[in-house]
């Protein structure tokens, strides 16, 4: 019989090596916006955090704390109600890492100009590493605003929401070193349409409220605190539950369930009910949604950055394996029409951070007094959230399939990706919400307008595609009584030319010219890697992550 050598069915070649150990802030799309909305000063520690994300230790947490999911434990051995979630210790070392480099509520006592500019870029690198885990911290970066309309309550709670220490475990609120605090808006029978909730608010002698109600999507039930929405005399009103009370007692805060959700599976997210819950006025009674509203639009900030970064790292994979991959000869990423696909991520990657980040730029402007940037704000939020989130999921498909095979093993890491890109496109307003948000703010907020004009004017002579798409635009911003049906379509259009405008200012000739031809004037097609042949591919490709 022939003899065969020994082993050669195990040889592996031509597989890319893992993608650890390196600086995941070492993209000039993400270092250029840095500089550009005012926080040049955190580079250095952005690049601690980006080899931190980067290496093997980080990565791990990140795959362990997805496969051991948490677990509800309702009562302890006695049967005492206690309600209460277990998490993988690799939850709390990216609790722990994100919480200490200030991703929850620090910026708020930080008074460096550009530091929520720090905080987003921060973000986005954590977000390449573990979104989940970072539901909590956003949140508790957002509920600072809103709880500022309760003064003596912020006065109580802000310096430990604000804390970069991570204190895990339901204790009286006082003893620990920093909290974080979560929200409570939606209900079974309504969903988005939050006026239509009925759990029910009673004003006590001492000032105090009681609550009972059920919640349909509370997330991180862990968290310390939760402002939550509820039907009080006066209306629709918010609310802080503590999960402990001050006195050291546990809230009623039933946990019925944790949801069983496609991804974002690191954090828990849960089912309450509140009983005779404790709870204490925030804002004016009756003005629930106006003070919560505060707590939504940084939340929908976290949303753009979150699905920005999360593009970014698609695409960071696809374009690792196209670079040690060989394909009939060569190298994956020199085969043409893999080249055309990467170039067309990479240029929808670089339009959604840059126009993240300069959101990041306008939310720590206004929050030092700038009314033009709060104007704009107000429209882009909508904008963005809206576009780049629609963005994710068909981008994070297409890296995956540059992967072949090898992106549909769990191993990858890439079904994680796309198992969590729908998310930052439900949460906090759905696309529908967000499209009919931007009428609003078009009709009860001229200002909004003006400054969203002013933004994309100072692009005006850069590109002819560019003034044309934008003198269109400014016909359907016009408010007629088809503007509900067309919304979509408005939005989607004031998202391009606004990504058209930023890119044409500040990005390398190349990557505007191609954004503007392919997104602007329409020379592709409707899939990823249909950019038209004069194309600088090298120019999109130098901008590839590491």
């Amino acid at each position: 019989m022939p003899s065969h050598p020994t082993a050669t069915t195990h040889q592996v070649t031509n597989q890319a090596p893992p993608l650890t150990g390196h600086d995941v802030a070492a993209d000039p799309v993400l270092l250029d916006g840095v500089r550009r909305e005012g926080a040049a000063w955190h580079l250095d520690d952005l690049h601690r955090l980006g080899r931190l994300v980067g290496s093997e230790e980080a990565q791990r947490w990140a795959d362990q704390a997805n496969r051991h999911e948490p677990e509800l434990r309702t009562h302890d051995r006695y049967g005492n109600r206690i309600d209460e979630v277990d998490f993988h210790p690799a939850y709390h070392s990216l609790m722990d890492l994100s919480v200490g480099e200030g991703l929850a509520g620090a910026a708020w006592a930080d008074e460096r100009p550009g530091i929520h500019v720090a905080r987003a870029a921060s973000f986005m690198l954590a977000t390449t590493l573990e979104p989940g885990h970072l539901c909590p911290v956003s949140m508790t970066y957002a509920v600072v605003p809103a709880l500022r309309h309760a003064p003596e309550l912020a006065k109580t709670y802000e310096p430990l929401l604000t804390s970069r220490v991570y204190d895990p475990g339901l204790r009286t609120p006082a003893g620990k070193r920093g909290l974080l605090a979560g929200m409570g808006m939606t209900e079974k029978q309504g969903g988005t349409d939050v006026r239509a909730n009925t759990t029910s608010a009673v004003e006590q002698p001492d000032g105090s409220w009681r609550l009972r109600g059920h919640k349909w999507f509370t997330s991180a039930p862990m968290n310390d605190l939760f402002l939550v929405l509820a039907q009080a005399p006066g209306g629709l009103s918010c609310f802080l539950v503590p999960r402990v009370l001050p006195d050291g007692g546990r809230n009623t805060f039933r946990i019925q369930r944790l949801k069983d959700k496609l991804g974002n599976r690191a954090n828990a997210s849960s089912e309450p009910e509140f009983d005779d819950t404790v709870a204490w006025l925030v804002g004016a009674e009756g003005k629930g949604v106006r003070t919560i509203i505060d707590m939504v639009t940084m939340t929908r900030l976290d949303c753009v950055l979150g699905s920005a970064a999360g593009t970014r790292a698609a695409l960071a994979q696809a374009a690792h394996h196209a670079r040690h991959r060989s394909v009939f000869g060569a190298k994956l990423i020199d085969q043409p029409l893999m080249r055309n696909v990467l170039a067309d991520l990479s240029l929808e990657s670089e339009a959604a951070t840059t126009l993240a980040l300069r959101l990041a730029g306008a939310a720590d402007r206004a929050q030092r007094g700038d009314d033009a940037e709060r104007s704009f704000l107000r429209l882009a939020t909508a904008v963005g959230k809206y576009w780049v989130c629609k963005r994710q999921p068909v981008a994070v498909a297409e890296a995956l399939e540059c992967l072949g095979g090898n992106g549909y093993d769990e191993a990858s890491g890439m079904p994680r990706l796309y198992r969590e890109a729908p998310l930052n496109g439900i949460w906090e307003g759905s696309g529908n919400v967000n499209a009919l948000d931007m009428l609003r703010a078009l009709a009860r907020e001229p200002a909004s307008l003006e400054a969203f004009l002013a933004e994309i004017e100072e692009a005006a002579g850069g590109d002819a595609r560019l003034d044309a798409a934008w003198r269109e635009l400014q016909g359907e911003l016009v408010l007629t009584e088809d503007a509900p049906l067309r919304a979509r379509r408005v939005i989607e259009r004031a998202a391009l030319v606004l990504q058209g405008s930023l890119l044409v200012r500040h990005a390398p000739a190349p990557v505007a010219d191609a954004f503007c031809a392919s997104r602007l004037a329409g020379d592709r097609g409707l899939a990823f890697g249909t950019l038209p042949p004069d194309t600088d591919f090298t120019g999109l490709l130098d901008r590839l992550p590491a």
